[in-house]
């Protein structure tokens, strides 16, 4: 799997894609998913790198840029 934008997040990541491939290919294509049973890991990970982003200064850039797509947008 491949590594995190941000190194500090790497094993949270891990055990997120890990789920999630797992739930992916033994539930999902299935038929069989009533939930994503993954959301804790993800919200786990989403939390660590929104840290990471903030630490770095990315995350104003990041809403920036999105706000500027969503005016363009309209």
């Amino acid at each position: 799997m491949s590594a995190s934008v941000a190194s500090e997040c790497n094993e949270v990541k891990d055990r997120y894609d890990s789920c999630f491939l797992k739930w992916y290919s033994e539930k999902f294509l299935r038929g069989t998913a009533t939930n994503d049973e993954c959301e804790p890991l993800f919200k786990d990970y989403k939390k660590c790198l929104d840290k990471a982003l903030k630490d770095r200064g990315i995350d104003k850039m990041l809403q920036e840029t999105m706000k500027n797509d969503q005016e363009h947008d309209e």
